[in-house]
């Protein structure tokens, strides 16, 4: 009897030790009583009833990830291309992720497929190339309003690949050839007209200097004559004055030594001497000269007498 007593103690205490959970972190247990919703627990240590409280849902609330398969899409130029889609979602509400939807995930992927068919659809092929962030906004806006009364939050929504059909990638290639052949040919020829510009320039500079090359030894040319006129013209005054200062000192001298008239004109005659023996045909004598000269004659005819 005692073992029937022992195996109850330990097969109750085996009901307890099973009926305590503790949540981890970034989980949330659904707790249902009798088969209605409960409560939600949050992380921590936690008791449920035996056979009457049951976890009918364990809800992890970390950000994830769901990569959907290419979805054919039809442009609004109706052109046919593959596009992928890849969406970051998180559950906010426990509750409403267990019992606001069947299988959430798959919701998710078909409400995802519809909202870019019909994004897609109202863009042509460029645009649809081009608009990869307005398309990614589009369809985060649309998901997280459809997705709120689920519980979940679509934090972001990118599309991963846009695959036109081979016809129209060979079309785009062939055209990106030619638009890179168009830049080249462009950027050739704005090359040789800098180039062009830059000799032009160098020309122009060199004709420039060599102009102001020719002016200044123009000018310094102009100011070594000037230069040179100048020390010439201050030679002459030089000359001159030297010319005049040495009259004054001859009349100076003149004037003190007080010659006679006699003197004076014995001067003048040997002053004619000297210009007779000149080359001079003519020579004009002046009066008094001539009268001294008849005079010295007189003087020495009497001495040899």
């Amino acid at each position: 009897m005692e073992w029937f007593v022992y195996s109850i103690v330990i097969i109750a205490i085996l009901i307890i030790i099973s009926n305590i959970k503790i949540v981890p972190q970034a989980q949330s247990y659904i707790i249902e009583r009798l088969g209605a919703y409960k409560e939600a627990w949050s992380v921590g240590l936690h008791f449920k009833i035996p056979f009457i409280d049951k976890i009918a849902n364990r809800v992890s609330l970390k950000e994830k990830v769901l990569d959907f398969p290419p979805q054919p899409v039809i442009t609004k130029d109706n052109v046919t291309m593959q596009i992928d889609t890849i969406v970051y979602y998180q559950i906010t509400d426990p509750k409403l992720y267990t019992y606001g939807v069947e299988r959430p995930l798959m919701a998710i992927e078909m409400l995802t497929a519809t909202t870019l068919r019909n994004i897609i659809g109202d863009l042509e092929l460029d645009e649809t190339l081009t608009s990869r962030d307005i398309i990614n906004t589009k369809m985060r806006i649309i998901l997280d309003e459809a997705t709120d009364p689920w519980g979940i939050k679509i934090n972001r929504v990118e599309v991963k690949n846009i695959i036109p059909p081979a016809d129209i990638q060979a079309a785009m290639e062939k055209q990106m050839r030619a638009e890179r052949e168009r830049r080249e040919s462009i950027l050739r020829a704005e090359g040789e007209k800098t180039s062009n510009i830059l000799v032009a320039e160098g020309k122009k500079q060199s004709i420039i200097l060599e102009a102001e090359a020719e002016k200044t030894s123009a000018i310094l040319r102009a100011e070594a004559k000037k230069e040179a006129a100048i020390r010439e013209a201050e030679g002459q005054a030089e000359a001159i004055l030297k010319i005049q200062n040495a009259t004054a000192q001859g009349l100076k001298m003149i004037k003190e030594q007080e010659l006679s008239k006699e003197v004076i004109a014995i001067r003048s005659l040997e002053a004619f001497e000297k210009a007779a023996d000149g080359k001079a045909t003519k020579i004009i004598i002046p009066s008094e000269i001539q009268n001294m000269a008849s005079f010295i004659t007189s003087i020495k005819e009497i001495s040899n007498s």
